[in-house]
C-alpha cells in the first residue's frame, strides 16, 4: 500500500482540481482533513469547516498552495452555517460531520433523533442550497457526503447514526436526479473501520459495554475486514478527489463503500 503521504499524488492528477474552490465540513482532522489535504494536493483552494478554531487554523495552514480559509462553525445549528458561503461561488461541496452518540434505537431519547436530524440532514441541506446557485451559473459542482457503510448494513449499537445514515443517502440520491441536467453529480462514500478518532472512541465504548479491552474490540474489527486491516483516512480521500474531478463528470447518485471489503463480506 502507498504511504499516506504519497497515496494522493500517486493515484490522481496533480493538477485534476486546479482552480477550484471547496467547502469542506469537518476538515480539522479524520476524514474532513484527509479530503482537504487531497483536494489542495491536487489543487483545489480549500475553505474548512469545523468547530475548533485553533485546531481548524492549524490544519488549513497545512495544506500545500494556498488562498486556504477557516471558519469555525457548529453543525447543529443552522443560523450560523446559513451565513458561511456569503457572495463566494463554490464548485465542490464535502459534507462532512461528527456522527451521533453510540446506543441502542430503542433506548435513544427521541430527542437524540431530532438532534442528528439537524446535524446531518438540515446542516447538509443548508450548505447545498447556498452553493446550489454558483453551482448551476457556471454548470459544474460537485457534492460528496461522508456517510457510513450502515447505508447497506446496519452497525450493531448505533442504532441513531444508522437511522439518520440512511436519511442523509437518501437525500443525496434524490438531489443527483434533481440536478444532474444542472451539471452537478451528488455521491455518498461510505467509510468502513477507519482509524480516525471516531472509531477510536467507538471502540472504547464498546469495549466498556462488552467487558472487553479496547485491543480485543479492535483486533475484532480488522478480523471481520477482508483485506485484514482498518482503513486510512487517505484512501478514503482519494476517491473523494476523484469524485469532484472533471473525470467523474458521469458518476452520479452512488453510494461508495470505502471498506476493504467488509459489506459484501456480510
Amino acid at each position: 500500500m502507498l504511504s499516506p503521504q504519497n497515496f494522493v499524488k500517486n493515484v490522481i492528477c496533480p493538477d485534476a482540481l486546479l482552480g477550484r474552490k471547496a467547502l469542506v465540513g469537518g476538515a480539522s482532522k479524520g476524514l474532513g482533513q484527509a479530503i482537504a489535504q487531497a483536494l489542495a494536493s491536487t489543487g483545489a483552494v480549500v475553505h474548512g469547516l469545523s468547530r475548533n478554531e485553533a485546531t481548524l487554523s492549524a490544519a488549513m495552514q497545512d495544506l500545500p498552495g494556498s488562498g486556504h480559509r477557516a471558519t469555525a462553525v457548529d453543525f447543529d445549528h443552522s443560523k450560523e452555517l446559513g451565513n458561511v458561503v456569503g457572495e463566494e461561488c463554490y464548485d465542490i461541496l464535502i459534507h462532512n460531520t461528527g456522527g451521533p452518540a453510540a446506543g441502542p434505537l430503542a433506548d435513544a431519547d427521541p430527542d437524540d433523533l431530532d438532534a442528528a436530524f439537524r446535524r446531518h440532514v438540515r446542516s447538509a441541506h443548508v450548505l447545498m442550497q447556498q452553493v446550489l446557485p454558483g453551482m448551476r451559473a457556471q454548470g459544474y459542482g460537485r457534492i460528496v457526503l461522508v456517510v457510513s457503510t450502515s447505508v447497506i448494513t446496519p452497525i450493531q449499537g448505533l442504532g441513531v447514526s444508522n437511522t439518520i445514515r440512511n436519511a442523509i443517502a437518501n437525500w443525496a440520491r434524490t438531489l443527483a436526479v434533481e440536478l444532474a441536467g444542472d451539471g452537478i453529480t451528488v455521491n455518498c462514500l461510505l467509510p468502513g473501520f477507519t482509524d480516525t478518532d471516531r472509531l477510536t472512541s467507538l471502540i472504547e465504548g464498546r469495549a466498556n459495554r462488552q467487558g472487553q479491552t479496547p485491543e480485543q474490540v479492535r483486533d475484532a474489527m480488522i478480523a471481520s475486514v477482508p483485506a485484514g486491516r482498518l482503513g486510512h483516512p487517505s484512501e478514503l480521500a482519494a476517491l473523494a478527489a476523484f469524485l469532484c474531478s472533471e473525470a467523474a463528470g458521469y458518476v452520479n447518485g452512488t453510494t461508495i463503500p470505502v471498506d476493504g471489503g467488509r459489506v459484501v463480506a456480510g
